[in-house]
């Protein structure tokens, strides 16, 4: 059964930091590119990074480009986004999601809360 478990949530002030996990379990985690997706409040699905299989190449929306960072950590079948600099309305909920090649979305994790507050 393939599993995405996200971490690493919380309440943080404008301009600090946090790291998000997502533990994969079921699927060889290697041979799949995955994505962060968030969902700030009354607001729709947002793509904000993605990295290939293997972790050569990533990519991400303007929004959090130069400030967050995708990577995974193939051994430990882990994915991780890096955030710094968070802003307000980076608050949402952050989704993992596995992307087959040439295919959309087919799993997603629970989703964990980030909120950016003073």
């Amino acid at each position: 059964e393939v599993q995405l478990v996200e971490s690493g949530g919380g309440l943080v002030q404008p301009g600090g930091s946090l790291r998000l996990s997502c533990a994969a379990s079921g699927f060889t985690f290697s041979s799949y590119a995955m994505s962060w997706v968030r969902q700030a409040p009354g607001k729709g699905l947002e793509w904000i990074s993605g990295i290939n299989s293997g972790g050569s190449s990533t990519d991400y929306a303007d929004s959090v480009k130069g400030r967050f960072t995708i990577s995974m950590a193939n051994a430990k079948n882990t994915l991780y986004l890096q955030m710094n600099s968070l802003k307000p309305e980076d608050t949402a909920v952050y989704y993992c999601a596995r992307r087959p090649s040439g295919s959309n979305f087919d799993y997603w994790g629970q989703g964990t809360q980030v909120t950016v507050s003073s």
